[in-house]
Protein backbone atom coordinates (compact mmCIF):
# COMPACT_ATOMS: atom_id res chain seq x y z
CA UNK A 1 0.00 0.00 0.00
CA UNK A 2 1.24 2.85 -1.19
CA UNK A 3 0.43 6.69 0.29
CA UNK A 4 0.31 9.29 -1.89
CA UNK A 5 -0.97 13.21 -1.69
CA UNK A 6 -3.68 14.47 -4.26
CA UNK A 7 -5.38 17.66 -4.73
CA UNK A 8 -8.72 17.72 -6.96
CA UNK A 9 -9.97 20.10 -8.69
CA UNK A 10 -12.56 21.01 -11.99
CA UNK A 11 -13.35 23.18 -15.17
CA UNK A 12 -16.58 23.88 -15.47
CA UNK A 13 -17.51 20.47 -13.83
CA UNK A 14 -14.90 18.50 -15.58
CA UNK A 15 -13.19 17.06 -12.71
CA UNK A 16 -9.75 15.79 -11.65
CA UNK A 17 -7.68 13.99 -9.40
CA UNK A 18 -4.01 15.73 -9.17
CA UNK A 19 -0.91 14.02 -8.37
CA UNK A 20 2.14 16.17 -7.92
CA UNK A 21 5.75 14.05 -8.55
CA UNK A 22 8.76 16.47 -8.41
CA UNK A 23 11.36 13.01 -9.12
CA UNK A 24 9.28 11.02 -10.99
CA UNK A 25 8.29 8.47 -8.27
CA UNK A 26 4.61 8.48 -8.22
CA UNK A 27 3.76 6.88 -11.82
CA UNK A 28 -0.05 5.31 -11.32
CA UNK A 29 -0.77 2.48 -13.41
CA UNK A 30 -3.68 1.95 -15.38
CA UNK A 31 -5.53 0.17 -13.12
CA UNK A 32 -4.25 2.88 -9.92
CA UNK A 33 -5.56 5.79 -11.89
CA UNK A 34 -9.04 4.03 -12.27
CA UNK A 35 -8.91 3.25 -8.59
CA UNK A 36 -8.67 6.90 -7.73
CA UNK A 37 -11.30 8.56 -10.05
CA UNK A 38 -13.72 5.56 -9.08
CA UNK A 39 -16.16 8.07 -7.51
CA UNK A 40 -17.36 4.77 -5.18
CA UNK A 41 -14.24 3.69 -4.30
CA UNK A 42 -11.67 6.02 -4.95
CA UNK A 43 -11.48 9.89 -4.60
CA UNK A 44 -13.45 10.42 -7.83
CA UNK A 45 -12.82 12.11 -10.92
CA UNK A 46 -13.20 12.58 -15.15
CA UNK A 47 -9.44 12.12 -15.09
CA UNK A 48 -5.84 11.97 -13.23
CA UNK A 49 -3.44 15.21 -13.88
CA UNK A 50 0.28 14.17 -13.22
CA UNK A 51 2.63 17.12 -12.39
CA UNK A 52 6.31 16.04 -13.77
CA UNK A 53 9.01 17.72 -14.64
CA UNK A 54 9.61 17.51 -18.27
CA UNK A 55 12.85 16.00 -18.10
CA UNK A 56 11.45 13.01 -16.40
CA UNK A 57 9.12 12.12 -19.20
CA UNK A 58 10.45 9.34 -21.77
CA UNK A 59 8.66 10.41 -24.78
CA UNK A 60 8.93 14.46 -24.22
CA UNK A 61 11.06 16.15 -26.68
CA UNK A 62 10.16 19.33 -26.23
CA UNK A 63 11.74 21.33 -23.27
CA UNK A 64 12.93 19.85 -20.56
CA UNK A 65 12.55 22.33 -17.56
CA UNK A 66 8.48 22.61 -18.53
CA UNK A 67 6.32 21.09 -16.36
CA UNK A 68 4.55 18.14 -17.80
CA UNK A 69 0.63 17.20 -17.76
CA UNK A 70 0.66 13.82 -18.06
CA UNK A 71 -3.04 13.21 -18.64
CA UNK A 72 -5.13 10.22 -18.01
CA UNK A 73 -8.81 8.97 -18.31
CA UNK A 74 -10.51 7.46 -15.99
CA UNK A 75 -9.87 4.26 -16.98
CA UNK A 76 -6.73 4.43 -16.76
CA UNK A 77 -5.79 5.45 -20.69
CA UNK A 78 -3.41 7.51 -21.99
CA UNK A 79 -4.96 10.95 -23.11
CA UNK A 80 -3.27 13.46 -25.36
CA UNK A 81 -4.60 16.42 -24.92
CA UNK A 82 -7.38 18.35 -22.23
CA UNK A 83 -8.80 21.49 -22.27
CA UNK A 84 -10.37 21.80 -19.14
CA UNK A 85 -7.64 19.93 -17.29
CA UNK A 86 -4.74 22.29 -18.82
CA UNK A 87 -6.47 25.15 -16.81
CA UNK A 88 -6.82 23.37 -13.63
CA UNK A 89 -3.03 21.78 -14.30
CA UNK A 90 -1.78 25.59 -14.93
CA UNK A 91 -4.30 26.64 -11.44
CA UNK A 92 -2.65 23.85 -9.34
CA UNK A 93 0.98 25.44 -10.39
CA UNK A 94 0.14 28.64 -9.18
CA UNK A 95 -1.12 27.74 -6.37
CA UNK A 96 1.62 25.55 -5.22
CA UNK A 97 4.60 28.20 -6.46
CA UNK A 98 5.75 26.20 -9.31
CA UNK A 99 5.40 28.87 -12.06
CA UNK A 100 5.16 32.57 -11.74
CA UNK A 101 3.51 35.58 -13.88
CA UNK A 102 0.60 35.87 -15.54
CA UNK A 103 1.78 33.88 -18.87
CA UNK A 104 3.38 30.29 -18.86
CA UNK A 105 3.90 27.54 -20.77
CA UNK A 106 3.51 23.61 -20.20
CA UNK A 107 3.95 20.32 -21.98
CA UNK A 108 1.54 18.16 -23.09
CA UNK A 109 1.09 15.26 -25.36
CA UNK A 110 -0.28 17.52 -28.02
CA UNK A 111 2.67 19.92 -27.91
CA UNK A 112 3.78 23.03 -25.31
CA UNK A 113 0.33 25.17 -24.68
CA UNK A 114 0.84 28.73 -23.47
CA UNK A 115 -1.24 29.68 -20.46
CA UNK A 116 -2.78 33.07 -19.81
CA UNK A 117 -4.27 33.79 -16.36
CA UNK A 118 -5.89 37.00 -15.21
CA UNK A 119 -4.95 38.70 -11.50
CA UNK A 120 -6.76 36.79 -9.76
CA UNK A 121 -5.81 33.36 -10.91
CA UNK A 122 -9.53 32.93 -11.78
CA UNK A 123 -10.10 32.74 -15.50
CA UNK A 124 -7.37 31.15 -17.73
CA UNK A 125 -6.72 31.02 -21.32
CA UNK A 126 -5.26 27.93 -23.15
CA UNK A 127 -3.44 28.25 -26.66
CA UNK A 128 -4.77 25.00 -28.21
CA UNK A 129 -3.10 25.28 -31.30
CA UNK A 130 -4.32 24.24 -34.60
CA UNK A 131 -7.55 22.50 -34.97
CA UNK A 132 -8.42 20.80 -38.46
CA UNK A 133 -11.90 19.81 -39.34
CA UNK A 134 -12.11 16.95 -42.01
CA UNK A 135 -14.98 14.84 -43.44
CA UNK A 136 -18.30 13.49 -42.05
CA UNK A 137 -18.47 10.03 -40.35
CA UNK A 138 -21.47 8.29 -38.95
CA UNK A 139 -22.04 7.65 -35.20
CA UNK A 140 -24.84 5.43 -34.10
CA UNK A 141 -26.09 6.18 -30.84
CA UNK A 142 -28.95 4.57 -29.23
CA UNK A 143 -30.41 2.83 -32.75
CA UNK A 144 -30.25 5.92 -34.30
CA UNK A 145 -27.52 6.97 -36.87
CA UNK A 146 -26.33 10.52 -36.96
CA UNK A 147 -24.04 12.62 -39.71
CA UNK A 148 -21.12 14.27 -38.07
CA UNK A 149 -17.89 15.61 -38.66
CA UNK A 150 -14.66 14.50 -37.67
CA UNK A 151 -12.10 17.23 -35.98
CA UNK A 152 -8.80 16.86 -34.36
CA UNK A 153 -8.06 18.98 -31.65
CA UNK A 154 -4.69 17.38 -30.69
CA UNK A 155 -6.89 14.44 -30.30
CA UNK A 156 -10.00 12.86 -32.52
CA UNK A 157 -13.44 14.05 -31.99
CA UNK A 158 -16.71 13.69 -34.05
CA UNK A 159 -19.65 16.57 -33.76
CA UNK A 160 -23.35 15.56 -34.31
CA UNK A 161 -25.94 18.31 -34.65
CA UNK A 162 -29.32 17.37 -33.46
CA UNK A 163 -32.36 19.23 -33.79
CA UNK A 164 -33.92 20.12 -30.19
CA UNK A 165 -32.76 21.41 -26.79
CA UNK A 166 -35.25 18.59 -25.71
CA UNK A 167 -33.71 15.72 -27.89
CA UNK A 168 -30.27 16.78 -26.39
CA UNK A 169 -31.24 16.75 -23.49
CA UNK A 170 -33.16 12.92 -23.52
CA UNK A 171 -29.80 11.59 -25.22
CA UNK A 172 -28.25 9.12 -22.63
CA UNK A 173 -24.58 9.67 -22.98
CA UNK A 174 -23.39 6.98 -20.41
CA UNK A 175 -23.46 4.39 -23.29
CA UNK A 176 -20.63 4.53 -25.63
CA UNK A 177 -21.54 5.62 -29.59
CA UNK A 178 -20.01 3.96 -31.94
CA UNK A 179 -18.73 5.04 -35.36
CA UNK A 180 -18.65 3.75 -39.28
CA UNK A 181 -15.92 3.27 -40.84
CA UNK A 182 -14.39 1.52 -37.87
CA UNK A 183 -11.14 2.88 -39.27
CA UNK A 184 -11.96 6.75 -38.87
CA UNK A 185 -10.77 6.54 -35.17
CA UNK A 186 -8.67 3.88 -34.60
CA UNK A 187 -7.97 4.55 -31.07
CA UNK A 188 -11.60 6.05 -29.94
CA UNK A 189 -12.72 9.55 -30.11
CA UNK A 190 -14.78 11.44 -28.14
CA UNK A 191 -18.49 12.33 -29.27
CA UNK A 192 -20.09 15.81 -29.04
CA UNK A 193 -23.87 16.46 -29.44
CA UNK A 194 -25.04 19.87 -29.91
CA UNK A 195 -28.10 22.14 -31.09
CA UNK A 196 -26.72 25.78 -32.10
CA UNK A 197 -28.79 28.84 -30.28
CA UNK A 198 -28.47 32.74 -30.93
CA UNK A 199 -25.27 33.59 -33.14
CA UNK A 200 -22.15 32.82 -31.47
CA UNK A 201 -23.71 30.10 -28.86
CA UNK A 202 -23.88 26.38 -29.01
CA UNK A 203 -25.20 24.13 -26.46
CA UNK A 204 -23.22 20.94 -26.35
CA UNK A 205 -23.15 17.64 -24.32
CA UNK A 206 -20.36 14.49 -24.73
CA UNK A 207 -19.50 11.06 -24.15
CA UNK A 208 -15.34 11.36 -23.63
CA UNK A 209 -13.72 8.17 -24.48
CA UNK A 210 -12.18 6.08 -21.72
CA UNK A 211 -14.39 7.83 -19.40
CA UNK A 212 -18.65 8.37 -20.47
CA UNK A 213 -20.17 11.63 -20.05
CA UNK A 214 -18.66 14.46 -18.77
CA UNK A 215 -20.40 17.60 -17.78
CA UNK A 216 -17.52 19.76 -19.91
CA UNK A 217 -14.57 18.87 -22.21
CA UNK A 218 -12.58 21.65 -23.43
CA UNK A 219 -11.41 19.77 -26.34
CA UNK A 220 -14.88 19.15 -27.15
CA UNK A 221 -15.72 22.24 -27.38
CA UNK A 222 -13.27 23.99 -29.67
CA UNK A 223 -14.42 20.72 -31.89
CA UNK A 224 -18.19 22.09 -31.59
CA UNK A 225 -16.63 26.25 -31.96
CA UNK A 226 -14.60 25.24 -35.26
CA UNK A 227 -17.17 23.34 -36.96
CA UNK A 228 -19.98 25.74 -36.67
CA UNK A 229 -17.41 28.40 -37.92
CA UNK A 230 -15.84 26.66 -40.74
CA UNK A 231 -18.25 28.95 -43.12
CA UNK A 232 -16.53 31.79 -41.45
CA UNK A 233 -13.13 32.56 -42.22
CA UNK A 234 -12.00 35.68 -40.27
CA UNK A 235 -11.48 35.44 -36.38
CA UNK A 236 -14.53 35.19 -33.92
CA UNK A 237 -15.69 33.83 -30.87
CA UNK A 238 -17.70 30.84 -29.57
CA UNK A 239 -19.21 30.82 -26.46
CA UNK A 240 -20.40 27.05 -25.82
CA UNK A 241 -22.70 26.15 -22.72
CA UNK A 242 -22.15 22.53 -21.36
CA UNK A 243 -23.86 21.08 -17.85
CA UNK A 244 -21.00 22.50 -16.35
CA UNK A 245 -21.14 25.90 -17.28
CA UNK A 246 -19.94 28.10 -20.24
CA UNK A 247 -16.41 28.68 -21.96
CA UNK A 248 -15.25 30.75 -24.82
CA UNK A 249 -13.26 29.60 -27.75
CA UNK A 250 -11.47 32.21 -29.87
CA UNK A 251 -10.82 31.13 -33.68
CA UNK A 252 -8.56 32.71 -35.48
CA UNK A 253 -8.20 33.23 -38.95
CA UNK A 254 -8.81 29.99 -41.18
CA UNK A 255 -6.13 28.61 -43.17
CA UNK A 256 -7.42 25.86 -45.49
CA UNK A 257 -9.16 23.44 -43.18
CA UNK A 258 -7.14 24.63 -40.58
CA UNK A 259 -7.08 27.50 -37.80
CA UNK A 260 -5.48 28.40 -34.07
CA UNK A 261 -7.93 28.00 -31.64
CA UNK A 262 -7.48 29.68 -27.60
CA UNK A 263 -9.90 28.20 -24.88
CA UNK A 264 -10.73 30.51 -21.95
CA UNK A 265 -12.82 29.34 -18.76
CA UNK A 266 -12.49 28.76 -15.18
CA UNK A 267 -10.53 26.52 -12.68
CA UNK A 268 -11.17 25.98 -9.34
CA UNK A 269 -9.01 24.04 -7.25
CA UNK A 270 -11.15 22.01 -4.16
CA UNK A 271 -9.97 19.47 -2.11
CA UNK A 272 -6.18 18.32 -0.82
CA UNK A 273 -5.46 15.41 1.11
CA UNK A 274 -3.57 11.79 1.44
CA UNK A 275 -5.11 8.30 0.08
CA UNK A 276 -4.36 4.76 0.20
CA UNK A 277 -3.57 3.69 -3.04
CA UNK A 278 -2.98 -0.24 -3.54
CA UNK A 279 0.45 -1.86 -4.78
CA UNK A 280 0.36 -2.22 -8.65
Amino acid sequence: MHTWSFAKGHGTGNDFVILLDRHGMTDPTPAQVAMLCDRHTGIGGDGLLRVVPGHLVDDWTGDPDLWFMDYRNADGSVAQMCGNGARVFARYLLEQGLVEGLTFTIGTRAGAKQITTDVHGEQFTVAMGEVTVSGDVEIEHDGLRHRATSVDVGNPHAVVTVEALDTLRQLDLHRAPSWHPAEAFPDGVNVEFIVPGEPGQVAMRVHERGVGETRSCGTGTVAVAAVLGRDRPERHTCRVVVPGGTVTVDLGELNGARRQAWLTGPAVLVAEGNVNVPNA
